[in-house]
């Protein structure tokens, strides 16, 4: 417990150099390689396990997020952002344990579009071993009124040391304050307790009310892409219980994740006898609609 305290604590201290975000930094997100190819790599731990003892969804989510996203913004200058405009993942069933690798690809701009929309592929390894690949497109943008791009930077959670405690600022000791609450001995792991991943039934489905801050920020404060699709596809999960496992997701981002908290709601569109079919929506407090995702669902032997 000491230890993943320890570990937001240096993600606090990292992320108040420009560059990345809080939850990289606490993750320990390594861009190893940059470039038109990349390789983005995230150490396992009891910080980041889900109740399967695997690698929980939303951090791998991130990494391929990461690597794709990695590889377009070496082709523009530093001041430019990237939103996720569409990411589409296939898991092959594989257990997400060990290291996490995320290895991107850049694959062009499209042409003829008004404004750069890049496109990238991605292949994802647990351990030594490949356990999903996909491919996304981000939409090049200036920053936003009052933000300044710093080149991505990797993660120095292992080189800094902690802040002390009577330097936090506001937002610094509401992350804090949030890990010591989600290290408190509860039904769920830390790390879905910590980003507010813990999914309920509802209405025939399952809904997640997510509170969003700088824990699952990205470099601008809105909500970071692969932990909007991670929260999609545990929802989708939990709309369907056992013995189901993700197989796939095609998630469409439509507008900045903004807002105290992102609601998700997920619905059963198929079950199958081997297949599932699940539609997930996660929606601003004023309504407005920021991710929508079908994910698909194979299952599991008795």
């Amino acid at each position: 417990m000491d230890e993943i305290r320890d570990r937001v604590l240096r993600g606090v201290a990292s992320n108040r150099t420009p560059g990345f975000h809080f939850a990289g930094n606490f993750l320990g997100i390594e861009l190893a390689e940059v470039g038109a190819r990349t390789r983005v790599a995230m150490a396992d731990g009891a910080h980041v396990v889900d109740r399967r003892g695997e690698t929980h969804v939303a951090a791998v989510f991130m990494v391929a997020d990461i690597a794709l996203a990695a590889s377009i913004r070496a082709q523009l200058s530093p001041e430019v952002r990237l939103a996720t405009v569409s990411m589409h993942v296939q898991m092959n069933g594989a257990p997400m344990r060990g290291p996490i690798e995320a290895r991107g690809e850049f694959s062009g701009f499209t042409e003829g579009a008004a404004s750069k929309l890049g496109l990238a592929r991605v292949a994802i390894y647990a351990g030594d071993r490949e356990v999903g690949f996909g491919h996304g497109a981000f939409m090049a943008l200036d920053p936003p009124p009052g933000h300044t791009m710093h080149p991505v930077q990797p993660s120095r959670a292992a080189r800094v040391d902690p802040p002390a405690e009577e330097t936090l600022d506001a937002s610094e000791r509401l992350i804090v304050e949030r890990a010591e609450g989600a290290l408190v001995a509860g039904d769920e792991p830390f790390i879905s307790r910590f980003f507010g991943i813990v999914p309920r039934p509802a209405g025939g489905g399952a809904a997640c009310r997510m509170e969003n801050g700088t824990h699952v920020g990205n470099r601008v404060g809105h909500a970071q892409g692969g932990i909007l699709m991670g929260l999609a596809a545990s929802t989708a999960a939990a709309a369907l219980g056992a013995p189901w496992r993700l197989a796939g997701i095609a998630a469409s981002f439509t507008s900045p994740g903004e807002g105290d908290f992102l609601e998700a709601t997920s619905a059963v569109i198929h079950c199958g006898r081997w297949t599932a079919v699940v539609r997930t929506e996660v929606n601003a407090p004023d309504g407005r609609r920021v991710l929508e995702a079908t994910t698909n669902h194979a299952r599991l032997t008795e």
